[in-house]
């Protein structure tokens, strides 16, 4: 099995404010760990190099740390920074409330990233609950496209999309993949903590 390479880097978003949760979700514990140990272990292995996009003082002690470029700005400023700080094309990005995403996950969109037609800045897989983007690939070419919109007030990740060709991964690739909606599932509030314990595994 090919190993982790820094042709592929991972940046986790845990800059949010965790105010519907009512403590930093990114060290919430899930199944014996938090669910940035989580996250970062699924990054790290697939992977050669993995920075976490938050606050140097809190995430300091766990790896290479960015702050946001335009602080405030929900996660469409967290991929900014990622890709702004970024090296290499491809980049994973992965919020830190998403539980069940697993390293073969991260593995199936970097292949589809590669694999995906000419010229597709971004690819995304869309569950029934629609796209989702805090998971997905992107290449640093959408760093100016994240800007132009930060810089006009337009943080929804979707509406910056608009601008640039994607790669979609629909439902039925993602079931043929062995994946469904339950893996993008996320932890916004503690009613949310309690049901992941709920959905089991696939």
């Amino acid at each position: 099995m090919q190993g982790p390479t820094v042709s592929r880097a991972g940046c986790l978003l845990a800059g949010g404010k965790s105010s519907r949760m009512g403590e930093n979700k990114a060290f919430v514990s899930f199944h014996g760990q938090t669910l940035l140990d989580r996250a970062l272990a699924a990054l790290r292995a697939v992977c050669g190099e993995v920075t976490i996009v938050g606050d140097p003082a809190i995430f300091g002690d766990y790896g290479p740390v960015v702050p946001d470029l335009f602080p405030g700005c929900g996660p469409l400023g967290g991929i900014h920074a990622a890709l702004s700080h970024s090296s290499v094309d491809l980049n994973v990005m992965l919020a830190v409330d998403m539980p069940f995403v697993s390293a073969e996950l991260l593995r199936f969109l970097l292949r589809e990233a590669e694999n995906g037609a000419s010229g597709a800045v971004v690819t995304v897989a869309r569950t029934s609950r629609g796209l989702q983007p805090l998971c997905a690939v992107y290449r640093r070419a959408f760093a100016p496209v994240a800007e132009l919109a930060l810089k006009g007030g337009n943080y929804k990740i979707d509406s910056a999309f608009e601008a640039i060709p994607i790669k979609v991964i629909t439902e039925l690739e993602l079931a043929n993949a062995g994946f469904s909606e339950k893996d993008f599932f996320n932890v916004n509030t503690p009613d949310d903590r309690r049901a992941a314990d709920n959905l089991p595994r696939l």
